[in-house]
């Protein structure tokens, strides 16, 4: 299928690993033109060699911490200036914080709300005028399970669950106020992907230990139970990219303000 991206200008936030790394792969593979940014140069770099040995195509980088208004703007001017428009924008960049709610500081508190919910407000707010200047575009805020449900333990999700939740709201009320100037906003919520770097990270903040073998397989049957498929509980970053790629392609003129939940059909009762 012919996604209609070619030659269009996209941005792609947290895009050096996991789901933001395969959505610029796809993008990149169905022609458009590529910005990925992240926290670390070297291991941008490592990204963009990667996809253009897939795609033969590399993809342009830079270097943002999303979480500051100023490293925001530096971003947006990069990625005009590198691709002389944004027609996509993919706001993946975020994390998760999984603990008890009388345990959560401050200081997880507000760091979970300025990588979620206020880079996406804000990277939104810098971008929409560029997107209304050109005559429209395409956004896709990444969300997440905790945005929609309450998930069990070990997933305590007190403290991510509200900004996910705001990210979908905030989806929901761009796609009505600048539909009519040919901009389309949808999230996408990922259940459990399974990636490296997001397991390394559930195995020190949940597991308190390294898991290997039979122990790291039992696990994660335990943290994917619930799947209705059980020989799918995990997503992988390559299916994301792919619907997060059609969310924001020409393919999908009609959709817009939509939740696509990619959750294995994960039991919510």
């Amino acid at each position: 299928m012919d996604l209609g991206l070619t030659g269009k200008k996209a941005l792609v936030t947290g895009g050096s690993r996991g789901i933001g790394l395969e959505t610029a792969r796809a993008l990149a593979a169905e022609g458009a033109e590529v910005m990925i940014c992240a926290r670390r140069a070297e291991v941008l770099a490592e990204a963009a060699a990667d996809i253009e040995k897939t795609t033969g195509v590399r993809p342009h980088t830079a270097v943002a911490d999303v979480t500051g208004p100023a490293s925001l703007d530096a971003l947006v001017a990069a990625a005009m200036d590198a691709l002389g428009g944004i027609d996509v924008l993919v706001n993946n960049a975020g994390t998760g914080t999984y603990k008890p709610f009388l345990e959560v500081t401050d200081e997880e508190l507000e760091h979970g709300m300025a990588i979620n919910f206020f880079a996406q407000f804000r990277l939104c707010q810098r971008v929409v005028p560029h997107m209304i200047a050109a005559g429209g575009g395409s956004i896709v805020n990444v969300s997440g399970e905790t945005g929609i449900r309450v998930t069990a333990p070990p997933f305590r999700s007190s403290c991510t669950g509200p900004a996910k939740s705001a990210e979908i709201r905030l989806s929901k009320i761009l796609a009505s106020e600048f539909g009519a100037q040919g901009i389309r906003v949808n999230c996408v919520v990922p259940g459990l992907v399974l990636t490296p770097e997001r397991f390394a990270k559930w195995e020190r903040e949940l597991a308190k230990r390294p898991l290997e073998g039979a122990d790291a397989e039992e696990t994660r049957r335990e943290w994917g139970a619930g799947i209705a498929n059980p020989d799918k509980a995990w997503g992988t970053p390559e299916e994301l990219g792919r619907l997060i790629a059609f969310a924001a392609s020409q393919a999908s003129p009609y959709v817009n303000g939509a939740v696509l939940v990619a959750d294995g059909a994960e039991d919510k009762s």
